[in-house]
């Protein structure tokens, strides 16, 4: 039976299993499934790794037919989870360990509304309470020009690359919307980039600012061209070329997640700030330098392509400078001066 199509990864973790077994076999039409109702091809990647981890759990303890997994089973998975240890020996975080569990609660529903089991013993499967942690690390306007300058500019990537730290700082995008734009989605006169099927498969539209837009310009113009002329004899990397895409790899083939990841990584560690991050980042540092600078949190929210207002809310928190300005202006005892102890 033929699966997901180009998602080979995906048919692969499942093609691993026996499917011999019930449950891989019904785990199979489950992730057909979520194709046909049109979920991203990420989702199912993600679901297909999970449900794989837990029939081959499962397997180990000779649990194959779906109605042997009861509660008492999946609240043995659910120990299983909590005491899993990464390679370098650290625990599963919160949100990893909650959604393996949110996805065999989705799997589980399937197939009790699908009549493949009377009732669903993952209903009552709780799930590890998850914080709204802030994030790591966010970046002041100073940091993000030492960052940004590190690019080498005399080489065309470099050019390129300028051009996708300014969209992301400039947007707040995030790492799959950038990878996924194409040039027809940026509008020069009106200043606007429409992301496509973002989170959620939801289009917005978000203003770009007129820095941004010259480095695009300049890509688009004197570099972008010339990554579109190698051709397969002339390198090993043998990938389709995107003809359509606005960033593109060397060899004119899509730029991946993996590398924006590397390139944005590389540029913040070289400019020896005493912090770390990546794409994200620059989604964090644009939200919160918004929020300082006056902006309402609908804003920002429409701009990150938040459904949810409570999922913004979280830069209210990490936005402490303008608190400090606003507490040292309005409060009666802020500008009190105290004496120091210290010698």
């Amino acid at each position: 039976m033929a699966l997901f199509g180009d998602i080979i990864t995906a048919k692969q973790v499942i093609d691993n299993l026996s499917f011999s077994t019930e449950l891989a076999g019904l785990a199979r039409q489950h992730l057909e499934w979520l194709q046909s109702k049109d979920y991203s091809k990420f989702t199912i990647i993600s679901r297909a790794y999970i449900l794989g981890d837990f029939i081959s759990w499962a397997d180990l303890r000779d649990i194959t037919r779906v109605r042997e997994v009861t509660k008492q089973v999946l609240e043995r998975y659910r120990r299983y989870v909590y005491h899993c240890r990464k390679p370098d020996g650290q625990p599963l975080d919160v949100k990893t360990q909650a959604l393996r569990l949110i996805t065999l609660r989705v799997f589980f529903r399937w197939l009790a509304r699908n009549d493949f089991i009377h009732y669903n013993p993952a209903a009552d499967l709780e799930l590890p309470k998850i914080g709204r942690s802030l994030p790591r690390h966010v970046l002041n306007l100073k940091e993000v020009e030492t960052v940004i300058n590190q690019v080498d500019l005399t080489t065309p990537l470099g050019i390129r690359n300028r051009a996708i730290l300014e969209t992301f700082f400039s947007t707040g995008i995030r790492r799959q919307e950038l990878a996924n734009l194409k040039i027809s989605d940026i509008d020069f006169e009106g200043g606007t980039l429409m992301i496509r099927q973002g989170k959620g498969k939801r289009d917005r539209i978000v203003p770009i600012g007129e820095r941004a837009m010259a480095w695009l310009e300049k890509y688009i113009q004197d570099v972008r061209p010339s990554l579109l002329k190698y051709t397969a004899n002339d390198t090993e990397d043998t990938a389709a070329k995107d003809e359509n895409g606005l960033f593109i790899g060397r060899y004119g083939n899509p730029i991946k997640n993996r590398h924006l990841t590397n390139l944005v990584g590389k540029y913040v560690k070289k400019a020896n700030i005493s912090k770390a991050g990546g794409c994200h980042m620059f989604r964090h540092t644009m939200a919160t330098l918004m929020l300082e600078g006056g902006a309402d949190i609908r804003y920002i929210q429409e701009m990150l392509g938040h459904e949810s207002l409570q999922s913004t809310q979280i830069y209210t928190r990490v936005s402490i400078d303008k608190l400090k300005e606003v507490h040292k202006k309005t409060h009666p005892g802020a500008n009190f001066k105290r004496r120091s102890k210290r010698k």
